[in-house]
């Protein structure tokens, strides 16, 4: 997605195309009990490299340029990647498999920890490279934990807000069946009623497992295998592929991804959106904004309260193969100070990780979405965790994208999910 004012969360990234995954070679020399190549550059200090997709928000260049300032014999050299995120997935395999030292500290899109995690390419964050994440997201510190070790220390993070016309809706709903039953009022207004990000890309994985999650089912239990064939998880899947047949969500939903559904509600065309908070800056200034006024904002709706949420964001982790890692490990602890989570929201947008910054003054009068997202996050469950990501998110988006077009029975989609992530290896 292009969105030149901000970095848009990972959710809105085709993971669909990595070419590199889990399933396919190249393991590297670490392991993830340590030892090896983790044993090494502990006590290392100088100069290192850090890797991170395209800075799209500066946000990234005056935190290194601070940094160097302060450390003139360790000073850090920021790699920019593209905005793509298969691309820079790739990248990072690339040079994860050829053991390479130049990259010492890279920016990990939460659902890739697992799989970098289980080959062996990340530093575990303890004992001599402990890291303290007692003020952060117990959700964030999930993100970046494999097999109970730490291998990234959370950085920014993200969560779902359902966003709302708050002059035909007084009150927000809570539930999904009370969201369906406020239909009516989308009706009588001549606009669509839900949308989300319906299309067969990595949005749908988010979507589709917010609401098989928030339904009480999961897309894998806690021993990393399917457990799609539930009462619960249909009753996720269903609720989208019922409100999509009923007209709750607008035809034109199945092609919507992050920006298009955007548009569809900042325009006045729809009373619920589903989306992530680079919405609320745009949504209330942009001169073309049609609910800047009018505009909402509450947890997305679950079963019995708030819905359970996909967790985004991004973290960082140290390579196996750095030379410096004593540097590596301070600068993690640098871009993940007070000072710097707080420049991360101000300056592009992005969710904090530490939990006193939701109830932060000044920063909640900046960012009034704040408290809200705060639930979101608490709330959120991170997409399936699993070395084989790549094949699981793509069984998920096929199956689910057929159940909501009602091209297949919810029944056999989720079936047929099951035996597909099963075959892809997470069911082993």
């Amino acid at each position: 997605m292009k969105t030149p004012k901000f970095l848009l969360p990972v959710a809105t990234a085709g993971v669909l195309a990595l070419t590199l995954s889990a399933c396919g070679g190249g393991g590297g020399g670490g392991t993830t009990a340590g030892g090896g190549d983790a044993e090494a550059g502990l006590d290392g200090r100088g100069p290192i490299t850090y890797v991170q997709g395209k800075d799209n928000s500066n946000v990234v260049r005056p935190l290194i340029a601070k940094w160097n300032a302060a450390h003139p014999n360790e000073k850090v050299t920021f790699k920019e990647q593209t905005d793509q995120a298969d691309q820079q997935h790739d990248d990072l395999v690339q040079h994860f498999q050829a053991k390479d030292a130049g990259y010492d500290v890279v920016d990990v899109d939460v659902v890739w920890t697992a799989e970098f995690a289980a080959k062996g390419w990340l530093q575990p964050l303890k004992d001599k490279m402990a890291f303290d994440t007692s003020a952060m997201l117990k959700p964030t510190v999930d993100s970046g934990t494999y097999k109970g070790t730490l291998y990234a220390a959370p950085q920014t993070s993200d969560g779902a807000l359902l966003y709302y016309r708050k002059d035909l809706v007084p009150t927000p709903p809570k539930t999904w069946d009370e969201m369906m039953s406020m239909c009516s009022i989308a009706k009588q207004n001549n606009i669509g009623c839900y949308g989300g990000q319906l299309s067969k890309y990595e949005g749908l994985t988010v979507n589709a497992s917010e609401a098989i999650n928030s339904a009480g089912g999961s897309v894998l239990d806690k021993d990393g295998k399917p457990s799609l064939n539930t009462a619960e998880a249909k009753a996720g899947l269903e609720n989208l592929a019922k409100a999509y047949a009923d007209g709750n969500i607008p035809k034109e939903g199945i092609t919507f991804q992050e920006e298009l559904s955007r548009q569809a509600f900042q325009s006045g065309k729809l009373l619920f959106l589903r989306n992530w908070p680079y919405v609320y800056n745009l949504a209330t200034t942009e001169g073309s904004s049609a609910v800047k006024d009018k505009l909402g904002i509450a947890p997305i709706p679950g079963k019995d309260g708030p819905g359970a949420s996909s967790l985004g964001g991004h973290n960082l982790a140290v390579s196996v193969y750095s030379k410096n890692k004593a540097t590596a490990l301070d600068f993690l602890k640098f871009m993940t100070s007070e000072e710097t989570e707080k420049f991360y929201a101000t300056q592009g947008s992005l969710a904090p990780v530490l939990g006193s910054l939701y109830t932060d003054a000044a920063l909640v009068k900046k960012l009034p979405y704040l408290p809200v997202l705060k639930t979101s996050i608490e709330n959120a469950v991170p997409r399936p965790v699993t070395p084989f990501y790549p094949a699981v998110t793509k069984a998920i988006q096929e199956n689910a994208y057929s159940a909501i077009k009602g091209e297949k029975p919810v029944d056999s989609a989720l079936s047929d999910m099951q035996k597909s992530i099963e075959s892809a290896g997470a069911g082993s």
